[in-house]
């Protein structure tokens, strides 16, 4: 599974590319510019080395996604859930600080009515009043009704338990459906968000087509109907430390025997194996940041050696128990390799 973005360092785009499992990073490549034709001959260049994903994740960029579509043809390229929660975010932080701003001018517009009213001229404020009020009610529904369907959307339609991939595509299908019975409401606010939605339903929803796909294999294997492999599946929608996981858990437990422990443990796998967005390429954009900052240019030479630096120095801590001390070429090879340094030609010091 490839992870594909782009950084800058100042006006120069990076194009970046990784292995989901491993982090190995498989492409680093300083570009004048990141349109479809120098995505796509990069992309050729590392097909011709061997690199052949299942499918990538890629945030919408039209530059990125035309370039792999000009090297690879068909291979899918999954949204990155990232984004779309991030725009999602802000236009609900938007409609709130609006609803926030509605609430503020009635306050004031009361305090004025009320020193009027003690003059007796209260009269001339009243239609003023009486608009904000209708105003304040219209935008704290706008915004409690956006709220409630992204929040839907992020928590439902887009976690990694959700329902299968059908169920999702309604959802999601009726999430913009109402967005857009909004959009009238606050048009320059809702309306990039709908299209951005329904331009990249199909392909966020990628991940859900791959974990569908994983959780019948499971149901094969251990010879169980689909339907309690999901279930297991949701399991995972609560946290492990609170009591209705543990209920759920014993529940289950008690229906499926001895088969039970098993079958968490390949969906869990399952689960962690499905990326659904680029989050790792990001993080390591970030590392690049602490080098790039080094570097008013950065040319080919020093990209290639950080490339390498980073393909071959170990992991001194990880979340994945099994990454700790390797690198990301050993995860990727399965084989060791000596220190970096040396594969470089240098001689590691000694202690004295």
């Amino acid at each position: 599974m490839g992870l594909h973005d782009e950084i800058f360092q100042g006006n120069q785009p990076v194009l970046a590319g990784i292995d989901a499992a491993s982090t190995y990073c498989y492409l680093l490549q300083g570009v004048e510019q990141r349109d479809a034709d120098t995505w796509g001959v990069h992309l050729l260049d590392a097909a011709q080395q061997g690199l052949d994903p299942d499918y990538t994740v890629a945030d919408a960029g039209t530059g990125l996604r035309a370039g792999q579509v000009a090297a690879w043809g068909d291979k899918p390229c999954h949204g990155d859930v990232f984004h779309v929660r991030q725009q999602c975010e802000a236009v609900t932080n938007v409609l709130t600080r609006l609803a926030k701003g509605s609430a503020s001018r009635r306050e004031a517009l009361e305090l004025e009515m009320s020193a009027a009213k003690d003059g007796g001229d209260g009269g001339q404020l009243s239609a003023r009043l009486g608009r904000a009020r209708q105003a304040e009610v219209q935008t704290r529904h706008l915004d409690a009704d956006v709220a409630t369907l992204t929040r839907w959307l992020g928590h439902d339609v887009l976690s990694l338990a959700g329902p299968h991939v059908e169920e999702r595509r309604e959802l999601f299908d009726f999430i913009v459906a109402q967005l857009r019975l909004r959009e009238a409401l606050a048009p320059h606010r809702i309306r990039p968000l709908r299209v951005a939605l329904q331009r990249q339903r199909d392909d966020v929803l990628g991940f859900a087509r791959v974990l569908d796909g994983k959780l019948a294999s499971i149901a094969q294997r251990r010879n169980m109907p689909l339907y309690w492999v999901r279930q297991v599946c949701r399991l995972h929608r609560q946290k492990p430390t609170s009591t209705a996981y543990w209920q759920r858990w014993n529940e289950l437990h008690a229906r499926l025997g001895a088969g039970f422990v098993a079958v968490v443990a390949d969906v869990r796998s399952a689960l962690d194996d499905t990326p659904r967005s680029s989050s790792m390429v990001e993080n390591l954009n970030s590392r690049l940041r602490r080098y790039f900052f080094l570097r008013r240019h950065l040319g080919d030479a020093y990209l290639s050696l950080l490339q390498f630096f980073l393909n071959h120095r170990a992991f001194m801590r990880s979340r994945r128990v099994e990454r700790v001390g390797k690198t990301p070429k050993q995860l990727l090879t399965g084989q060791v390799h000596a220190h970096w340094l040396e594969l470089l030609g240098f001689e590691r010091l000694g202690p004295a």
